[in-house]
């Protein structure tokens, strides 16, 4: 993110959980970390279906409705094999 614009990228974050907290899609699991440069967020997600339900997400949508002008560069996807987790679940 741009420096200018990354707090207001963390709110958008927020708001999107804050919408899954009250909906409870099955079938999603999803973290945002922002690392200690303050400007890089990392997302993980996955889904146990094809259907994302993020895309059902008003607050997601809004997250990426502007994404462009927040960013520094363009987002990079991707995919990743999990070795192993602890203690991860909330």
């Amino acid at each position: 993110m741009r420096p200018e614009t990354a707090d207001e990228n963390q709110r958008l974050i927020e708001d999107v959980f804050a919408e899954l907290a009250g909906a409870s899609p099955d079938g999603l699991r999803y973290a945002s970390f922002r690392l200690a440069d303050g400007v890089t967020f990392v997302h993980v997600g996955t889904v146990t279906d094809e259907a994302n339900p993020l895309a059902e997400s008003a607050a997601f949508r809004e997250f990426q409705r502007a994404f462009g002008d927040r960013a520094a560069t363009p987002p990079k996807f991707e995919d990743a094999r999990l070795l192993g987790a602890y203690g991860f679940d909330t």
